[in-house]
């Protein structure tokens, strides 16, 4: 598949190429049949035939599985049991390609319609671009039209094009849109789905959407995503905007990855699909209150989706400007540097709290503390929550570790003096990384040796306090749970998991091993390792208590259970 794309040159087992997603005059794309991945060690992009079809085609996933199926000659099996997408709203999207057509027409013959849209500074090219129309000043326009017939009604009601007269007007429907610039709202196959309608002149409400349909959750689309895919390019972030003339300004100045809510704050799904296509992000928003407001909201939504490998950041506009007048008065090279130059997430949230209370005194450092767990709560565990734990802790004046220990209450007694702590015992990991690094590796590359760990060792794992363990036991609990053979198999599946990221890294470094059974030799002896070291430390902190006063009864128990374990696993008598 990424040979129809690329053309590949055959080296060893292996495929290299010059890497389509970053300009190189020698080859660092690598295709592995072997393992089902390419690797840039360039760029470092990386992934499966999927992940390829979606950062080179600007596919989604759903477009990339049927791509992928097609090629196979295979169907994809769909809710409800039809084979295709949509079957059953076949005729609303009909509708709405024709209505959308209806709209461009209107807007070419309407004088006022036209000097207003050339007054915003659209280009003829930019108004073919987003098909942006006009909707007639008149209450039937589409009735009359598309509405000869009840069937015809029931389908315009449906997507949301007319409305029921109530309130003793007599009985009937009138349209939903009347003397407005009408901006399409289009699916990712390019599939017109909704509108957004804009008052010529003064007028409530400034902006009208479309009610929810079954064709259009607004909480899921984002205005230009669609443009902005076949605009040509990787497409390497999204700009996030308030308005739909926002949106149509910036790709006319050449900045063609520009999306925009729909009359709703940024939701989480929003932010999912941002990720599945791009790794960066910028929330542009006006430097009035309002645009704060919505951007403090938009970072408590990003806060779940903010992981090591993507990037959330923040750009406030300068007063009186919104993205359409600012790349007007400053053009595209001035609007990209502050983009650039945009705040990241991390930099934000702090200045942000710091705002709020006085931290020049520890009583302003201690509230700004306990704003913050509940936001930095919100953030999955992983390399990115630490560092941001870590700046907090920098603006509180506290070790990061400290912190985190009192949020979570489970600070721990002040260590003993130096001269008598246990000295940390030296890991054997052979020169290969951790062994939380070896366990994850192995499984990543034989998924199927998952079931060679017993019920027994994988048990003994779950005290395990080691960094990387959660991801160890969610990764081995779901491979014996749902068992698959090849190693893309794992990485689509938690592609959109916190750790998939890490494991598609580990994937495309490890190649230590190619045989399956010495891998999980070699997995269950990392697992055995990590047990023992596990109790070691309990073991460890136990006689480091005992030296400042008596352990309780139950400590007792747990030091003998402990140091028994350890004389039967290793043979030997454990430390007395």
């Amino acid at each position: 598949m990424v040979g129809s794309r690329v053309q590949l040159a055959k080296a060893g087992r292996e495929y290299k190429a010059c890497c389509p997603f970053h300009n190189e005059k020698t080859a660092s794309f690598w295709v592995s049949p072997e393992k089902q991945f390419y690797h840039c060690f360039g760029c470092g992009a990386h992934g499966t035939a999927l992940r390829f079809l979606m950062e080179y085609d600007h596919m989604s996933f759903p477009e990339a599985i049927e791509d992928l199926a097609g090629r196979l000659g295979l169907t994809v099996p769909h809710e409800g049991g039809g084979s295709g997408p949509d079957p059953q709203n076949a005729p609303l999207y009909e509708l709405m390609g024709r209505v959308t057509q209806f709209y461009a027409q209107a807007l070419t013959g309407t004088a006022r319609a036209g000097q207003y849209v050339a007054q915003r500074g659209l280009t003829t090219e930019t108004v073919q671009r987003f098909a942006l129309g006009y909707a007639p000043d008149a209450w039937d326009a589409l009735l009359s039209r598309f509405g000869t017939h009840e069937a015809d009604r029931r389908a315009l009601a449906a997507s949301g094009l007319i409305i029921e007269r109530s309130g003793g007007r007599g009985e009937g429907h009138y349209d939903r849109f009347r003397d407005r610039i009408m901006f399409p709202i289009r699916d990712s196959r390019g599939r017109t789905i909704a509108f957004g309608g804009r008052v010529l002149d003064r007028g409530e409400p400034k902006y009208l959407n479309s009610p929810e349909t079954a064709l259009f959750h607004k909480g899921h689309e984002l205005y230009g995503l669609y443009e902005s895919r076949v605009a040509g390019g990787t497409l390497k972030r999204l700009v996030v905007v308030e308005g739909y003339m926002d949106v149509v300004r910036l790709h006319q100045a050449g900045i063609t990855c520009s999306v925009a809510t729909l009359g709703t704050a940024t939701t989480p799904e929003h932010l999912k699909r941002i990720f599945r296509l791009v790794r960066e992000v910028v929330f542009a928003f006006d430097g009035d209150r309002a645009g704060r407001s919505a951007a403090w909201r938009a970072l408590q939504h990003a806060l779940p989706e903010a992981r090591e490998g993507r990037e959330i950041r923040f750009l406030f506009l300068p007063e009186g400007h919104d993205p359409d007048s600012l790349v007007g008065a400053e053009g595209r090279e001035a609007f990209e540097q502050r983009l650039d130059g945009a705040l990241p997430l991390s930099e934000y949230l702090v200045r942000e709290l710091s705002a709020e209370t006085d931290i020049t005194h520890a009583d302003g450092r201690a509230r700004l503390a306990e704003a913050a767990r509940p936001l930095i709560g919100k953030i999955p565990a992983g390399v990115y929550r630490e560092l941001l734990i870590a700046r907090v802790a920098e603006v509180v004046g506290l070790p990061a570790e400290r912190l985190e220990a009192l949020w979570q209450g489970t600070m721990a007694p002040a260590p003993p003096p130096a001269a008598v702590r246990s000295p940390p015992r030296t890991r054997n990991s052979a020169g290969r990384g951790s062994l939380i690094r070896q366990a994850l590796a192995r499984l990543v590359r034989f998924p199927s040796i998952a079931g060679a760990v017993t019920d027994a060792e994988r048990a003994e794992l779950q005290d395990c306090t080691e960094a990387g363990a959660e991801l160890l036991r969610r990764l081995l609990d779901d491979l014996r749970a749902r068992p698959i053979q090849i190693s893309a198999q794992v990485i689509e599946r938690w592609r959109d998991r916190p750790g998939g990221e890490h494991l598609g890294r580990l994937l495309e470094r490890e190649a230590v091993l190619d045989d399956e059974a010495a891998a999980a030799v070699e997995l269950r002896a990392a697992l055995g390792k990590l047990v023992d070291l596990g109790v070691d430390q309990r073991l460890r902190a136990l006689e480091t208590k005992s030296r400042s006063g008596p352990l309780s009864e139950q400590e007792l128990k747990e030091f003998q259970m402990l140091t028994s374990r350890k004389t039967v696993r290793n043979g030997k008598s454990g430390p007395g």
